[in-house]
């Protein structure tokens, strides 16, 4: 399955969702989706170091 922002905006959605504490509506999901590509240079999210990752999502966390 190649890898887009639609698959890694996936990911994004569930990871953040993962454990049941955040919803989707918690986060700027676009920008997490943007920041980390940025950095990375890659649609596959599940190769990104998950360190970075909730950096990147703790970073846009929504008031």
């Amino acid at each position: 399955m190649p890898h887009t922002a639609e698959t890694a905006t996936a990911f994004v959605i569930t990871a953040l969702e993962a454990k049941g504490t955040a919803t989707r509506e918690d986060f700027d999901i676009p920008a997490i989706v943007c920041t980390t590509y940025n950095l990375t240079q890659t649609w596959d999210f599940r190769a990104v170091d998950r360190s970075l990752f909730w950096n990147i999502a703790a970073t846009f966390i929504e008031a």
